[in-house]
C-alpha cells in the first residue's frame, strides 16, 4: 500500500511544474510538534494563545485547590476543594480537546489541498 502511494506521489510530481511540486512537498505529513505549531499560525492563532494562557491559569488554580484539599480536615471544605479540582480538570481537558480538534482540522485542510493539487495536475495532464 505504501509503495502505491509513493508511486502516485511520483506521478503527480512529474505532472506538476517545479513550483507546484515544491508546494506539494510542503503539504506532506507532519509530526505532532509541527501540528501543534500549526495551531499558532493563521487567523485563529490569537485564540490558541489565549486558550493556552487560560490553561496555565487553570493549572495554577488546580494546584491551589489540591494544596487546599490536603490542608483541610473539614468534610464540607474537602468536598468544595474536590469539586474545584474536578472542574479544573474538566476545563483543562476541554481546552486540550479544542487544540487537538484544531490540529485535526489543519490535517483535513492539508489533505484537501493535496487533493486539489492532484486534481489540477490530472486536469493539466489531459
Amino acid at each position: 500500500m505504501k509503495k502505491d502511494i509513493e508511486k502516485i506521489d511520483e506521478l503527480i510530481k512529474e505532472a506538476l511544474t517545479q513550483e507546484e511540486a515544491k508546494f506539494y512537498d510542503e503539504l506532506g505529513e507532519q509530526n505532532v510538534l509541527e501540528k501543534f505549531g500549526g495551531v499558532f499560525k493563521g487567523r485563529m492563532a490569537w485564540l490558541a494563545v489565549i486558550m493556552n494562557i487560560m490553561n496555565l491559569v487553570i493549572f495554577g488554580l488546580l494546584i491551589y485547590c489540591v494544596v487546599q484539599f490536603f490542608d483541610t480536615e473539614v468534610i464540607a471544605e474537602l468536598i468544595k476543594w474536590g469539586v474545584g479540582i474536578c472542574v479544573c480538570f474538566v476545563f483543562m481537558g476541554m481546552i486540550k480537546l479544542y487544540l487537538w480538534m484544531q490540529m485535526d482540522k489543519n490535517d483535513v485542510l492539508r489533505e484537501l489541498k493535496r487533493l486539489e493539487l492532484q486534481i489540477s495536475a490530472l486536469a493539466h495532464k489531459k
